[in-house]
């Protein structure tokens, strides 16, 4: 990233460039990051291709005001921080589904994060609900946060009865893979190991084609509100959770109305309302 990349990046989330690479500067942007760029799959049902390449999230991210899923948003995160002077490493991840089984490898992208005043800190502002502010990393207790409570630990075998092996990604770091926890729900396993970028392209070409994947079968995009809540539009309902818990929610019938929340309350501008891409059945009649 250059200067005028990086100052535009931060335009987007209203934060001035930090002095030094410091955990409390890392907290502010991760909580920023979740309350201006949305957790959005629109591409996916838009047509667009999605490239995991900076460059190219630079562009959708910053360039076009756009969101993405986890590859996306930590992807061009993880080029931020970066830029801006801190230890970046990508891990690779398997989500948990509903019943505790482990998702597909490179699932799920979160970022390892040092700071100058020594900390290392699991950053993921990529996975929809989940914590507002970066978890200690080696941390095993809990840690509580305005996303619920979480705890990091040390994962068991996977349905195989395999083991993490042990981690590489620097002095201090944790070995063998991790365990996140939300609310005493394990929510993704990582691999306490360094990925590249472009380690994830098999990945997110899954979730971006498969019938089997979540993203291909529904639309999304949410993103966290100032007072600790949470605003989702699902296709044509739209949500408003309050950090207490209570929830409003509205089908919206027309098109402009659809059109008017993106561009309202997510900054998205769309030509079009996005739908559903039935892949299941042009698997079926493929």
């Amino acid at each position: 990233m250059n200067s005028a990349q990086i100052d535009a990046y931060l335009r987007r989330l209203g934060a001035a460039r930090p002095a030094r690479p410091t955990a409390e500067a890392l907290r502010e942007l991760h909580l920023l990051h979740l309350r201006t760029i949305p957790f959005e799959n629109l591409s996916i049902h838009l047509g667009e291709e999605i490239v995991l390449e900076e460059k190219r999230l630079l562009d959708k991210v910053v360039g076009a005001g756009r969101g993405g899923f986890c590859y996306e948003l930590n992807g061009a995160f993880a080029a931020l921080l970066t830029a801006l002077g801190f230890g970046v490493t990508s891990l690779a991840g398997r989500v948990y589904g509903d019943e505790g089984r482990l998702g597909i490898p490179y699932d799920h992208l979160a970022l390892l994060v040092r700071t100058v005043d020594g900390g290392e800190w699991l950053a993921d502002v990529g996975f929809g609900a989940h914590s507002h502010y970066p978890l200690a990393f080696a941390e095993r207790g809990d840690q509580p946060d305005q996303g619920g409570t979480f705890r990091v630990t040390a994962a068991g075998p996977d349905t195989a009865g395999v083991r993490g092996v042990a981690g590489e990604g620097g002095e201090g770091t944790v070995a063998g893979d991790i365990d996140v926890l939300r609310d005493g729900r394990p929510q993704y396993r990582l691999e306490v190991r360094p990925r590249v970028l472009g380690d994830f392209t098999a990945g997110a070409w899954w979730h971006s084609t498969s019938p089997s994947s979540h993203f291909t079968q529904s639309l999304v995009c949410s993103r966290i509100t100032e007072d600790g809540g949470r605003i989702t539009l699902s296709g044509r309902t739209f949500k408003v959770s309050a950090a207490d818990g209570s929830r409003e929610e509205g089908e919206l019938e027309r098109d402009e109305e659809v059109l008017a929340v993106y561009r309202e309350r997510f900054g998205i501008e769309l030509d079009r309302v996005p739908t559903v891409r039935n892949l299941r059945n042009a698997d079926r009649n493929g």
